[in-house]
């Protein structure tokens, strides 16, 4: 017979009638009043798992493409690409650099050290209104791990209680083809969990293993946020299997000299 008490459990709870965000709303405010309309209690070691429009939005990095006027160096990689020249203008201006080209793809190295098809910035679930709503882009928080510490630090102080955040998108992957939920910012939990010196069932100790629990937590919550029209964009965690703690997204950041695909 099973013992209970030892049984792990990670429950995932999309919160219901999340509303719609707009530029200024205080999204914290907003998260704060969802997990009570949800009939969730905050606990100790509890996560947040936040989709980055809703705090994009919030914090008006919405661009109109009328506003934008490309340089030659956008002009020249729009004609390889075939998108539009003011939209790869966006993208120049949020990497670093750009690691590969062609026809519908752009590939860079984001300001924040992650690497993205175009610099994440997104046109789906993005509306402001206006004659010609469709040119209506929406960039990445400029600075998601202080994002996710203004939350973290705001809900524990309603909630009196430890809690983790992570700020998340959706991100496709060098060997394997669909987009998972990647995480871009966090706060109040490991991102990465060193299991080097550990031992296996065998005695034997681990000598490589690192464990993306960031990243596997941002999977399984992309999956109950939905890619379309399903309208959840927070998920309560409960029951994530390792102690919180300070961190930040470069644990999670393959140094350049250690990356196969530059």
């Amino acid at each position: 017979m099973i013992n209970q008490s030892k049984t792990k459990q990670l429950v995932l709870t999309a919160l219901r009638e999340f509303p719609l965000i707009r530029a200024g709303d205080d999204i914290c405010v907003v998260l704060w009043e969802a997990i009570k309309g949800n009939g969730i209690v905050i606990e100790d070691g509890d996560i947040l798992v936040i989709a980055q429009k809703i705090i994009s939005k919030s914090e008006n990095r919405m661009i109109h493409l009328s506003t934008v006027t490309p340089s030659e160096r956008a002009i020249q990689l729009a004609q390889v690409t075939g998108k539009d020249p003011r939209f790869i203008e966006l993208v120049l201006c949020e990497s670093r650099k750009v690691l590969r080209i062609r026809e519908n793809t752009i590939i860079v190295e984001h300001k924040n050290g992650f690497i993205c098809a175009n610099a994440g910035i997104d046109h789906s679930n993005v509306n402001g209104g206006g004659e010609t709503p469709e040119e209506w882009v929406l960039l990445l928080p400029e600075d998601a791990d202080r994002s996710a510490q203004m939350i973290r630090t705001k809900i524990q102080e309603s909630s009196g209680k430890n809690i983790g955040v992570l700020i998340i998108d959706s991100h496709g992957r060098a060997w394997r083809t669909g987009t998972v939920g990647t995480t871009i910012g966090i706060a109040g939990m490991p991102a990465l969990v060193d299991l080097r010196g550990v031992e296996d069932l065998f005695g034997y100790k681990l000598r490589i293993t690192q464990v993306g629990a960031a990243d596997e937590l941002a999977a399984a919550a992309s999956l109950l946020m939905g890619q379309s029209k399903e309208g959840n964009p927070v998920v309560h965690v409960r029951g994530f299997p390792y102690p919180l703690r300070e961190s930040s997204l470069k644990e999670l950041i393959r140094p350049e000299d250690q990356d196969l695909f530059r």
